[in-house]
C-alpha cells in the first residue's frame, strides 16, 4: 500500500533539489577551501630575508647581498620593468595572465591531450600564476611526486589568486623568477648579465630574460650562448606570429648576438655599501648618493696608485659635493678583499692622528678672534710651553714668518703658540661644535699637541669641515643617503673662512711653477696635508668650490710607514682626483673678499699699519688680509723681561746720539727717540742691518745704567768662528776619515740651550752642559746656540773632506 503524502506537504521538484545539492556541495567545497587556506597558508616571502641591493644615485648597483640561501635579488616594482619584457613575457608564458582565475582550464586540456597522444610534454599548461606558486612552494616541495606538485601548484595558484592582485603577483614573478646560478628576479639578471637595468632592454634582450627561467642553468648566457640564442629567437618568432611586434623589429633583433658578463655581484663601495645596510637592516634597497662613474674610476685609480706601495698599506678618499654634502665617491680601503692590506677595514670612518690637519681651522679661529691677521709676525723658533718642546718635521726653523706663509708651511711652533693663545679645550668645543669629534685616550683631556696630530679623528669628518671653506664657514656631516637631514654648523665666520681659503689657495701645487700655461683653468684648491708621528698616517685634503676630497694613507693596523708622508703620498692622488672632477662655471676664477674683509699695509716687526711719524718703525712692509676691521699687532712675548709691546721709547742727546738715562750730567740736550723691537727669538735669523736697526742706541758715558741693556750675552766654547776642521783618518790603516765628533757649550745663560746645525736642531742642553756631536759631514756649516731666554750665539765653519 503506497503511503499517502501529509495534507498540505508537496514533495519538492527535482529541478530544485538538484539545485539545493549543488549549493550545498558548492558550500562544503567553500568550506574546505577555506579551512586548506587556513591550514595551508601562503608561503609568501618575508621582505627582511630577501637580502637587499645598494646602488648609486642613478639605481646602479654597487653592492649586492645575498639573502638566507645564498641567493642574489634587486628588488623591482611592476613599472620600474621595460614595457618590452612585459610584452615577452606575457606574450610568450601567458597571455591571458589578466583575465583568468590563476589556472587556464583549456591551456591544462590542451597540454593533457598533447601529452596522453605523444607520451611527451609537447606545450605547458601553467600559468604565469602557476609558475610563481611552484617558485614559492619549491623549498618544501622539493621531493613531492610530479602528480601532486602539479595539482598543490593549481590550488596555490586559486590561493594567489584569491589573496594577491594582478600586479602583486606579477610582481613576485618578477623578483623570484630563477635567472641561473645564484641569480632571483629579471632586475638582478640584467644587471649581472647585461650590466644595465630592466628599465632599457632591447627587444632582443627582453626575450632573452623572457626565456631564461624556462631553464635557467641550461640556458645561462655566460655559459651557453648559442643555446640562448635558439631560446630567444623561439620567443621572437612568437612575438612575430601574434602580431605583437613587427616582422621587421623582430628581424632586427634576431641580428642582435648574445653577449653577457661572467655572472659576477657588482661591488663598488663595499665599504660603504655594508655601512649602509646595518644602518638599514629593514629595506631591501639602499640608494646612496655615489655617483657610479666616478666611484668606478676612482677605485680604479686608487688600485693602480697604490699597487706598488709596501704590503700592509691601505688607502682612504672621500668625494664629497660641497653644496650638498652628498658623498660623490667613497673607497674605504685600497681592495676590499685583500686580507694583507686588511681591505675589510673601513678608514674613512676609522679614527687616526690628523696631523697637522686641524691647523687651517685654529687659523681660522684666530682670525675670527682678532688674534691676528694674515701677516701677523710669528716666530719659528725653538720654543717650550711648559715641558712640550715641539719641533718642526724636517727639524729645520724659520725665524720671522708671516701668519699666512706659516700655515702654507705648515710650521709647528707658530701653531702651537696660536693654540696656546686660543686655548686647547676651547678649539676643541669649537670643532665639536661643527662636527669634527676628537678622539682622546682615557682620561686625557685637550692639549698643545693636538694641533700637531695628538688626537684622534676620522676623514669623513675633516672633509665634512674642509667643505667650510668654499660655503661661508658652514661645517657639516657628510651625507650618504639624500634623505639624510642636513646637519650644517658654524665653524668660521663667513670673512675667516674666505681668508683661510685665499691663504691655502694660494699655496702653489708642487712641482708648479706659477703664471705658467698649463695651471690656467685648473680649479682653485685649497689644500693641506698633514703626517702624523712615525709616518702612521699621511693625509692630504683639499677643497674647490664644488667640491671636498680627502686622502689618507697608512697602515690600519697603526704600524709606522717611513719614508711615507702627506706631500709625497697623499697630495699627488688629491690632485689627480681634483682634476678629474666634474668641471664647474667659475672653479678657477678668484672671488672677492666678502665685506668684513680688507686688505691693508701693515710693517713688521709691530704688525700694524705705518705710521707716517715715525717711519723708522717699518722695517718691512707688506699686504694682510684683515677681519672686521681688526689689526692686532705682534703677540708679546711670553717673558716680559724680554720684549713687550714692541715699542719701546728713550731719550738721546741730540748732538752725540747716544741714549741717557734718568741720571745724566746736565749738559746734554735730549731728544725723544724710538724703536721696533723684533721678538728677542727671531734675532738668531734677522739680518745684521736689522738687527742694528732694531738696536738701542749705547748709553752715555755720563749717565748711570737704566738696565735696558742685553742682561746676557752667550758665548759659544769649543769651536771658533770660521774655523777650518779636517777628519784624521782611521788607526787601523784604512784611508777613510774617522768622525769628527766636539764637545761645545754655550756660557752667558743660566736658562736651557738650544743648538741648531744650518738652522736644523740637533741636541739641547741645560745652561752651560756640555753638547756632544758628530760634524762630520764636509762642507760649510752654521752652528747657533739660541738660549730660552732669547740670548743667542753663531759660529761658521768648514769642515775639509
Amino acid at each position: 500500500m503506497t503511503p499517502q503524502a501529509s495534507p498540505g506537504l508537496r514533495p519538492m521538484p527535482r529541478h530544485r533539489r538538484r539545485g539545493l545539492q549543488v549549493a550545498l556541495a558548492l558550500l562544503l567545497l567553500a568550506i574546505a577551501g577555506m579551512l586548506l587556506d587556513i591550514a595551508f597558508p601562503l608561503p609568501l616571502p618575508n621582505p627582511r630575508d630577501a637580502g637587499a641591493v645598494v646602488v648609486a644615485r642613478d639605481g646602479t648597483p654597487l653592492r649586492a647581498f645575498a639573502d638566507r640561501g645564498g641567493i642574489w635579488r634587486y628588488p623591482v616594482r611592476v613599472g620600474q620593468v621595460s614595457p618590452l619584457y612585459l610584452q615577452a613575457l606575457l606574450t610568450y608564458e601567458d597571455r591571458w595572465f589578466w583575465k583568468h582565475p590563476g589556472i587556464n582550464p583549456i591551456a591544462l586540456l590542451r597540454a593533457g591531450g598533447q601529452w596522453l597522444r605523444s607520451g611527451r610534454v609537447v606545450s605547458g599548461g601553467s600559468t604565469l600564476t602557476m609558475q610563481v606558486a611552484r617558485i614559492l612552494d619549491a623549498p618544501s616541495r622539493g621531493g613531492s611526486r610530479r602528480p601532486l606538485r602539479k595539482l598543490g601548484q593549481l590550488l596555490r595558484a586559486l590561493q594567489l589568486e584569491l589573496h594577491l592582485s594582478k600586479r602583486e603577483i606579477l610582481a613576485l614573478y618578477l623578483n623570484r623568477a630563477p635567472f641561473g646560478g645564484t641569480v632571483e628576479g629579471v632586475e638582478a639578471a640584467s644587471w649581472a648579465y647585461l650590466g644595465k637595468p630592466a628599465s632599457r632592454l632591447s627587444h632582443a634582450e627582453a626575450a632573452l630574460l623572457a626565456v631564461l627561467p624556462q631553464a635557467p642553468s641550461r640556458l645561462r648566457p655566460d655559459r651557453e650562448p648559442e643555446r640562448a640564442r635558439v631560446a630567444r629567437d623561439k620567443v621572437l618568432a612568437r612575438m612575430a606570429t601574434r602580431g605583437v611586434w613587427s616582422h621587421a623589429v623582430v628581424a632586427e633583433a634576431r641580428v642582435e648576438s648574445v653577449v653577457a658578463r661572467a655572472l659576477q655581484p657588482p661591488r663598488h663601495a663595499a665599504l660603504l655599501a655594508q655601512r649602509l645596510r646595518a644602518a638599514n637592516p629593514r629595506l631591501t634597497r639602499i640608494r646612496s648618493t655615489l655617483d657610479i662613474e666616478l666611484q668606478r674610476t676612482l677605485e680604479q685609480r686608487v688600485a693602480a696608485y697604490f699597487s706598488q706601495l709596501p704590503e700592509r698599506t691601505s688607502a682612504a678618499l672621500l668625494v664629497v659635493d660641497n653644496a650638498t654634502l652628498e658623498a660623490r665617491a667613497y673607497v674605504g680601503s685600497v681592495e676590499f678583499a685583500d686580507g694583507a692590506r686588511l681591505g675589510h677595514v673601513d678608514m674613512v670612518k676609522a679614527w687616526r692622528s690628523p696631523g697637522s690637519t686641524l691647523k687651517p681651522f685654529l687659523y681660522g679661529l684666530a682670525f675670527d678672534d682678532g688674534l691676528i691677521h694674515s701677516e701677523s709676525l710669528l716666530v719659528d723658533a725653538p720654543q717650550a710651553f711648559g715641558d712640550y718642546r715641539p719641533g718642526n718635521f724636517d727639524m729645520a726653523f724659520n725665524g720671522p714668518v708671516g701668519a699666512a706663509q706659516a700655515l702654507r708651511l705648515s710650521l709647528n711652533v707658530p701653531a702651537v703658540d696660536l693654540l696656546d693663545r686660543v686655548g686647547p679645550a676651547r678649539f676643541d668645543a669649537r670643532l665639536a661644535h661643527a662636527g669634527i669629534e676628537l678622539k682622546w685616550p682615557r682620561g686625557a683631556t685637550p692639549n698643545l699637541a693636538m694641533i700637531l696630530g695628538g688626537t684622534g679623528a676620522r676623514l669623513e669628518d675633516l672633509v665634512g669641515a674642509y667643505a667650510a671653506l668654499n660655503r661661508d664657514g658652514l661645517a657639516g656631516r657628510v651625507r650618504y643617503v639624500a634623505s639624510a637631514p642636513r646637519a650644517d654648523r658654524r665653524l668660521l665666520s663667513p670673512g675667516g673662512a674666505w681668508i683661510v681659503r685665499e691663504i691655502l689657495e694660494a699655496n702653489p701645487r708642487p712641482g708648479s711653477v706659477a703664471d705658467t700655461f698649463d695651471t690656467h683653468g685648473r680649479p682653485r684648491v685649497a689644500w693641506k696635508t698633514g703626517t702624523s708621528y712615525g709616518y702612521r698616517d699621511a693625509w692630504a685634503l683639499g677643497s674647490t668650490r664644488g667640491y671636498s676630497v680627502g686622502v689618507w694613507v697608512g697602515r690600519p693596523d697603526g704600524t709606522p710607514l717611513p719614508g711615507q708622508y702627506g706631500a709625497v703620498t697623499a697630495l699627488p692622488l688629491l690632485f689627480e682626483v681634483i682634476d678629474s672632477l666634474p668641471a664647474r662655471r667659475g672653479d678657477a676664477a678668484l672671488r672677492p673678499p666678502p665685506a668684513e674683509v680688507e686688505r691693508i699695509e701693515v710693517c713688521w716687526p709691530l704688525g700694524l699699519p705705518p705710521d707716517p711719524r715715525a717711519p723708522q718703525l717699518c722695517q718691512k712692509k707688506l699686504q694682510a688680509w684683515t677681519l672686521a676691521g681688526s689689526v692686532p699687532p705682534t703677540f708679546a712675548e711670553r717673558d716680559a723681561r724680554l720684549w713687550n709691546t714692541g715699542r719701546e721709547r728713550f731719550h738721546v742727546d741730540a748732538h752725540s746720539g747716544l741714549r741717557l738715562s734718568a741720571d745724566c750730567s746736565a749738559t746734554h740736550t735730549p731728544r725723544a727717540g724710538e724703536i721696533a723691537r723684533w721678538p728677542a727669538l727671531a734675532s738668531p735669523w734677522l739680518s745684521a742691518e736689522t738687527r742694528q736697526a732694531s738696536r738701542l742706541p749705547s748709553l752715555s758715558p755720563d749717565c748711570s745704567a737704566d738696565g735696558r741693556d742685553a742682561a746676557e750675552e752667550l758665548r759659544i766654547v769649543g769651536l771658533d768662528d770660521n774655523a777650518t776642521l779636517a777628519r784624521a783618518p782611521l788607526g787601523d790603516g784604512s784611508t777613510r776619515p774617522a768622525g769628527l765628533r766636539l764637545s761645545l757649550r754655550a756660557i752667558g745663560s743660566e736658562t736651557r740651550i738650544r743648538w741648531l746645525l744650518d738652522g736644523r736642531l740637533i741636541g739641547e742642553t741645560a745652561a752651560a752642559a756640555a753638547l756632544v756631536h758628530d760634524f762630520g759631514e764636509p762642507g760649510e756649516h752654521t752652528l747657533t746656540a739660541l738660549a730660552d731666554s732669547g740670548a743667542w750665539s753663531r759660529v761658521r765653519f768648514r769642515v775639509l773632506r
